[in-house]
């Protein structure tokens, strides 16, 4: 039976794709780092869809009972970071996405 930590992050993948996040990537960093279990990664194409894309993550992660703690960049509009906890959702536009590049950062962790 799988944690409600990740059915929470299946769930948000789900969502995100829903809302037209774009490379969506979702990983397992539970073996490799204390920082987090999880990462959600994605890319918003606006400011608009990324604050749609922040607004959905808390509205699962709410339904999973898992608290927001902290959240950055909202104003920015070139990147969110919104931190849960065990989970940690990151969203980015497309030049930031690339600049952070956390997937080759993380390449340690289990992609699901």
């Amino acid at each position: 039976m799988e944690n409600k930590e990740l059915m929470a992050v299946k769930e948000l993948r789900e969502a995100l794709d829903q809302k037209f996040g774009q490379e969506i990537v979702t990983m397992d960093l539970s073996l490799i780092s204390s920082i987090a279990d999880y990462f959600v990664i994605a890319t918003a194409g606006s400011t608009p869809q990324m604050q749609s894309l922040a607004d959905t993550a808390e509205e699962v992660m709410a339904k999973h009972d898992i608290p927001l703690r902290h959240i950055e960049g909202m104003r920015s509009g070139e990147w969110v970071l919104l931190d849960f906890g065990v989970i940690v959702v990151h969203l980015f536009d497309k030049e930031n996405r690339q600049f952070y590049n956390l997937e080759r950062v993380w390449g340690d962790a289990n992609i699901i």
